[in-house]
């Protein structure tokens, strides 16, 4: 009987160590997918229509920056910074900004930023953070170095949280901060965004869609309260947009500029 119940109860056992087996999450990299950055390089360059690849340098690592020019020089420059494991010429979001902004006087540097494989979460770039400034102050010095008086930095959702995080501790690196999609429902990627924003100092745009994510749209009144410290903040909700602005490009870019253009005006 006893080796009758034994085999019993293992049965109903191994199932439930199968089943956690399958459930374990893959053990994610606690630095940025270098392979994966290279691999997007190639297909980015090999078909590159609008702008040119540069090289910029993080401490030692190169990483690429998509630069294109203002149609008329008006001393200023904006960081694209993409979101969650893409890349600086990504269609949603990133590509229209990046063409469109220049049409409105902006040369724009969009960069790569840390990446990790597609099945990772906002949790899991936590251990990333680390590499965001360096690669922030090299994009920021290199629009410097093309002539850019000014520089500002328009960020989308993770990478909206990796420049909130930056400015937060970076006061003067640059004269304007646009975060589209900044999520604040609890920490993202280790960080309190409501708390991070509280921090930032420059004129911020805190810019998200009527059908946003949960997290951003519900995080929006702590944004603006943590925030309310600095009268160059604004918060701004536009109408049927969702978290990619999906069809909204040219709304989006308009947003954007119009904001900037009045936060950051041209050189005379």
């Amino acid at each position: 009987m006893k080796t009758i119940a034994a085999l019993i109860l293992t049965l109903l056992i191994l199932p439930a160590i199968g089943a956690q087996e399958k459930t374990e999450a893959p053990a994610m990299p606690d630095s940025s997918d270098l392979d994966k950055e290279q691999r997007w390089r190639d297909q980015i360059v090999d078909s590159l229509m609008d702008g040119d690849a540069v090289d910029l340098d993080a401490n030692g690592l190169t990483f690429l920056g998509l630069e294109t020019e203002a149609d008329e020089d008006t001393g200023r420059g904006a960081v694209i910074v993409h979101g969650i494991g893409v890349h600086p010429n990504w269609q949603q979001i990133v590509y229209p900004l990046r063409t469109g902004l220049p049409q409105q006087g902006w040369s724009t540097l969009s960069i790569q930023m840390p990446v990790l494989p597609n099945e990772a979460t906002d949790a899991d770039y936590g251990p990333l953070m680390d590499e965001v400034a360096p690669r922030l102050d090299a994009a920021i010095a290199y629009l410097h170095e093309q002539g850019a008086e000014r520089v500002a930095i328009v960020a989308h959702s993770l990478g909206a949280t990796m420049a909130n995080a930056y400015l937060a501790t970076h006061p003067q690196a640059v004269a304007a901060f646009v975060a589209v999609g900044l999520s604040s429902g609890g920490e993202h990627a280790g960080r309190d965004n409501a708390e991070l924003i509280g921090r930032v100092q420059v004129p911020t745009l805190d810019l998200f869609g009527q059908n946003d994510l949960d997290a951003v749209v519900s995080g929006a009144a702590a944004r603006a309260e943590a925030a309310s410290a600095n009268a160059s903040y604004s918060q701004v909700q536009a109408p049927d947009a969702n978290h990619f602005f999906d069809g909204k490009d040219e709304a989006l870019v308009e947003i954007v500029a119009d904001w900037l253009n009045e936060a950051v005006p041209a050189s005379d």
